[in-house]
């Protein structure tokens, strides 16, 4: 599932932007990396983006792929998801959101919720540190896998 033209439109052009401002060389295979993100709702992981990518650019390497992939996150055009145990997980939607992911077959989709958007952290987590930003990962199980 892809999302509308127009916010696909709007986050090539945030990204091209952010290159430019910071001298960052806007090449083909960053372009169609990020490109690849911001017109999903998936949630790829740099595995899936590779395969995706390498199908209208077969030269593209795994490692360019990573590579983009941290450069982006580095300049505050991707979030990422999931702990270093798992695949980790890159999303261009740098609006507020939550996140559901499956726990059988890992299908993850942003949901909005204002409630949540301004949820009231426990005292000691200050203690931890400066918070920069909070989301919420609910995890249960689809419903396709609950179907089948």
């Amino acid at each position: 599932m892809n999302i509308d033209t127009r916010e696909v439109e709007e986050r090539m052009a945030h990204f091209e932007s952010v290159c430019r401002r910071e001298e960052i060389k806007l090449t083909h295979q960053r372009i169609e990396v990020f490109r690849e993100i911001a017109q999903t709702v998936d949630h790829p992981d740099a595995e899936q983006i590779f395969q995706r990518v390498r199908k209208r650019l077969p030269t593209v390497s795994l490692d360019t792929v990573y590579r983009t992939l941290w450069l982006l996150n580095d300049l505050g055009l991707l979030t990422t998801m999931g702990s270093s145990r798992e695949r980790t997980r890159f999303d261009a939607n740098l609006d507020s959101h939550h996140h559901f992911i499956c726990a059988k077959c890992g299908y993850t989709r942003d949901f909005y919720s204002t409630e949540l958007d301004h949820i009231q952290l426990p005292d000691s987590v200050d203690s931890l540190g400066e918070i920069e930003a909070t989301h919420v990962e609910v995890r249960g199980v689809c419903r396709q896998c609950i179907d089948t």
